[in-house]
């Protein structure tokens, strides 16, 4: 009888053992991950498109993310880190609003993996599964812009070219400018830049610089704005002062919905397509994985270091556009 006993204990105890390992392995492989994105400004069009499909892709997953948006502010980007911290998020996604705090920015995490998107850190500053880019390589933006205008106006040698640039000190600004002017120099084209500025990425902006920049009387066979908004201006200026802009070469990157339309009418020759869709993905896909302890291997378009998801540019023209249209 005792022996009986005995075997019955140990079956019970061999039973609970069991059922504890089942429990603790199921709790851990559903793990909620709870994702903090900060946005570095929600008054942008194409910022707006960065929030809006993160925040889709992330309730088809069934994990929560939360949007803040910093409007433009250092200390709101800090102080959604603190927030983060204080209300047991398991990963962040950052748009920064300046590039030069992202160290700031990830010791007031405190250890949280934080998922950068759209401008990228300095390589020293990330970390493989732990401080990761998520974005496009801006220097084929530029370079799509500078062949397109390379083959538009095959037949000049000089070319007089207005250039608007977004922010400056921007990685995006930097990266889109260097590799236009490079690839112009390449395809041998003297360029000539008669107006370059920050327009900041701003429509209004550009618009007005451009009406001063008509005003002195220059000429000038194109222009190349790093993103629609200011490319959209010089559209304005141009209607304003009774210039056809379909008779001048005008290219733009992102591929807004304004952007695209200004290519079906003519007003705008190129835009790139920036994937505002993919990049969100990526960026929230990324978040899930690092956030739960897991890796970036199964990722599409991870660098082999592990630090970067690159998400490739398209050009859209009068060729193609209407593929993009939504």
């Amino acid at each position: 009888m005792k022996k009986k006993i005995a075997i019955i204990l140990t079956v019970i105890m061999m039973l609970a053992i069991f059922s504890g390992c089942g429990l603790k392995g199921s709790v851990s492989s559903n793990k909620k991950v709870k994702i903090l994105f900060s946005l570095s400004d929600g008054s942008d069009n194409f910022r707006k498109l960065l929030a809006k499909y993160a925040e889709n892709y992330a309730k088809s997953q069934n994990v929560e993310l939360t949007v803040m948006d910093a409007a433009g502010s250092i200390e709101k980007q800090v102080s959604n880190m603190k927030e983060a911290v204080t209300s047991g998020y398991s990963a962040i996604i950052c748009a920064p609003v300046n590039i030069d705090t992202a160290l700031q920015l990830e010791k007031t995490a405190e250890g949280i993996p934080i998922v950068f998107l759209n401008s990228n850190p300095k390589d020293s500053l990330l970390e493989k599964n732990k401080y990761v880019y998520v974005g496009s390589d801006e220097k084929v933006a530029g370079q799509y812009q500078a062949e397109y205008i390379a083959s538009y106006l095959k037949s000049k040698n000089d070319v007089k070219v207005v250039l608007l640039k977004g922010e400056k000190g921007h990685p995006a600004t930097k990266g889109r400018t260097e590799a236009a002017k490079q690839t112009l120099k390449e395809k041998g084209i003297n360029a000539e830049y008669v107006f370059e500025d920050n327009a900041n990425w701003s429509r209004q902006t550009a618009k007005d610089m451009f009406n001063v920049f008509l005003s002195t009387g220059k000429k000038f066979d194109c222009v190349i704005a790093n993103n629609d908004e200011m490319a959209l201006g010089v559209v304005d200026s141009l209607r304003e002062n009774n210039i056809d802009p379909s008779s001048i070469p005008i290219l733009g990157v992102d591929a807004t919905s304004v952007g695209k339309q200004a290519v079906v009418d003519g007003s705008m020759k190129l835009t790139i397509y920036q994937p505002a869709e993919g990049q969100s993905k990526s960026a929230v896909q990324a978040a899930i994985e690092i956030g739960s302890g897991g890796s970036l291997s199964n990722i599409k378009n991870v660098a082999d270091n592990g630090k970067y998801i690159w998400v490739p540019f398209e050009k859209v023209d009068s060729s193609n556009v209407n593929k993009y249209m939504n």
